[in-house]
């Protein structure tokens, strides 16, 4: 009977023609029991009084901007474990599959798969009876070019009647960058990347205007994204202060983000506002370097520069001498630097609380990489999603406060002593987070936007009964 059955290989390009899907790359599992589509927006409601879903789908991968709107009937409500151990309340359907020429009726159910490798998971119960699975092919049915994929779905037009969003930005191709420009556009507003180093001023009483290369004017648009790299804060902050000036609303102000930057400023602002922190201590001339490993409880501590970012200038002194050497050497550079007690139970790990409008909306345990003292994801640390407890809930949020930011990376460590406030980030990365939780933080980032400036998306044209 084998001849009958269909041969797949890990991976293969199918259709959904029921859900009006003509083709989606499908990760091929006979390990995971049902197959699953990613989907988002998902809401039930009645028809006929019975039990319907519609949802939308991205149907290929890293392509935020074509999207099929989808409605079933449900087959069923059902808790689904994933990969990664977290169980889910899921709607299931059923839905009409074709591959290979053979058309099946298959169970499916529906999750936001938008940080995994593939748009839809074929478990084994679509598979039994008529697919065999060679692990070591793929796509045997054939691949589609991106003209293939543009022929089936499309150019998709662009939305216009949107926000106008620029985002204030050194790299179009960073995956943050990325991914707020596609939120976005995926909620129709018209996003702009502006390359800081390409923008400039014009200081008149009557008619003040940010420019890009060329003499175009930015002055149209509604509000600014800044994300700042710390080699150019000062432009980077001056561009911003200007679009605040000409009334653009800054996802984070110039003034929250020049306090972010300044570690010193920045942990007597924390300070100020009753925030606990490591003991810390600075001072300019090398006589005190003694005083300063004291006060700190000795070695082990930690050296900061002020300038360091992204875990950078950032040295473990392993014992007295050693921070001496080091204090020293980076005083020598005429180099301005915080010495940190090291809390040593915290294991190399730490949390990032991303607030955004003042509520915590992911939160992610990092964990450093083997032979670092301190968690990085850029240094190939590792991100877990955690549970963060009341008082550091309250702790992120109040800082977030305390620098005016309304998107903020909030860094705590656990110690002996509770939560310690290390550092407020103003332009946090999403890559980690992002992956780690499934979460939309990007587009959460964008809503913040839309309800400072009270705009509302417009109503669909149709809508189930």
């Amino acid at each position: 009977m084998n001849e009958q059955k269909i041969i797949v290989g890990c991976a293969e390009w199918l259709s959904l023609p029921s859900l009006h899907v003509p083709a989606i790359k499908a990760r091929v599992d006979s390990g995971a029991k049902t197959s699953s589509l990613h989907a988002f927006n998902i809401q039930g409601f009645k028809r006929n009084g019975e039990s319907w879903v519609h949802f939308e789908v991205h149907p290929i991968q890293k392509n935020r901007k074509t999207t099929i709107r989808c409605e079933a009937k449900v087959a069923d409500r059902r808790i689904v474990k994933s990969s990664n151990g977290e169980r889910e309340k899921r709607h299931v359907i059923l839905t009409t599959m074709e591959l290979a020429g053979k058309t099946s009726t298959i169970e499916v159910t529906l999750t936001n798969r938008d940080n995994m490798g593939y748009r839809m998971l074929l478990g084994r119960e679509a598979m039994q009876g008529r697919i065999l699975v060679d692990p070591s092919e793929e796509l045997c049915h054939g691949e589609l070019s991106k003209d293939d994929i543009t022929n089936l779905y499309g150019v998709p037009e662009k939305k216009s009647e949107g926000l106008n969003i620029g985002i204030l930005a050194s790299n179009p191709d960073l995956y943050s960058n990325q991914r707020i420009m596609e939120a976005g556009e995926e909620r129709g507003h018209n996003m702009h990347f502006l390359n800081i180093k390409h923008c400039y001023l014009k200081m008149e009483a009557e008619h003040p205007e940010v420019l890009s290369r060329g003499g175009h004017s930015l002055n149209m648009l509604d509000a600014v994204i800044p994300r700042i790299r710390p080699s150019i804060t000062f432009y980077g902050c001056a561009l911003t202060r200007h679009f605040e000036s000409i009334g653009k609303f800054a996802l984070n102000t110039s003034d929250s983000i020049s306090q972010s930057r300044d570690k010193l400023f920045s942990m007597q602002l924390m300070l100020k506002h009753g925030l606990d922190i490591p003991t810390s201590g600075f001072a300019h001339s090398p006589m005190d370097t003694n005083d300063l490993i004291d006060m700190v409880g000795g070695a082990p501590l930690i050296v900061k520069l002020l300038e360091g970012t992204q875990g950078r200038g950032v040295v473990l002194a392993e014992t007295k001498k050693a921070a001496e050497s080091v204090i020293n050497a980076f005083k020598a550079l005429n180099a301005n630097l915080l010495v940190q007690e090291f809390v040593k139970e915290a294991q190399g790990k730490d949390l990032r609380c991303f607030v955004i409008d003042g509520k915590i909306v992911a939160s992610i345990e990092r964990t450093a990489a083997a032979g670092e003292f301190r968690a990085n994801i850029h240094q190939g640390g590792q991100a877990s999603i955690v549970k963060i407890s009341p008082e550091e809930r309250t702790l992120a949020i109040k800082a977030a406060k305390a620098f005016g930011l309304q998107v903020a990376g909030v860094d705590i460590i656990r110690s002996r002593k509770g939560p310690l406030l290390l550092e407020v980030n103003s332009s946090p990365g999403l890559e980690g987070i992002e992956t780690a939780t499934g979460k939309d933080i990007a587009g959460l980032m964008i809503c913040a936007i839309e309800k400072k400036l009270g705009w509302k998306p417009q109503p669909k044209e149709e809508s189930p009964e």
